[in-house]
């Protein structure tokens, strides 16, 4: 998608800090964190939301939260503990409509993401 700013990133045409890549999943630090780690976790192909995975998508949903696994050993938050989001839709909090995780820690977290 042309004009999706994740595919942008995994294209490499904007620059992101990444924090774990393979050949289907991308992690990169949030711009606006919302906590001292706040990592997304993006499949490299294109998602629209988690309702649009299908089941062609194969493995893609493991690979997706083994990546959040790794990104949360390397990032240090494994032990004390994490948040991982994943909103759906624009009524759940989307707005990047490309189907993305996020691995919030580093500090304990409040019932609400704040």
């Amino acid at each position: 998608m042309a004009e999706c700013i994740f595919c942008k990133i995994v294209a490499g045409e904007i620059p992101c800090t990444k924090v774990y890549e393979d050949e289907k999943i991308l992690a990169f630090e949030d711009i606006q964190p919302l906590a001292p780690v706040h990592i997304i976790v993006v499949p490299k192909r294109h998602v629209s939301t988690i309702m649009d995975i299908e089941d062609a998508e194969g493995d893609m949903p493991a690979e997706l939260f083994n990546a959040v696994r790794q990104v949360a050993r390397i990032t240090g938050v494994d032990e004390p503990g994490f948040r991982v989001v994943i909103n759906s839709n624009r009524d759940g909090g989307q707005i990047i409509f490309h189907l993305h995780v996020h691995v919030i820690g580093g500090r304990k977290l409040s019932d609400g993401l704040g």
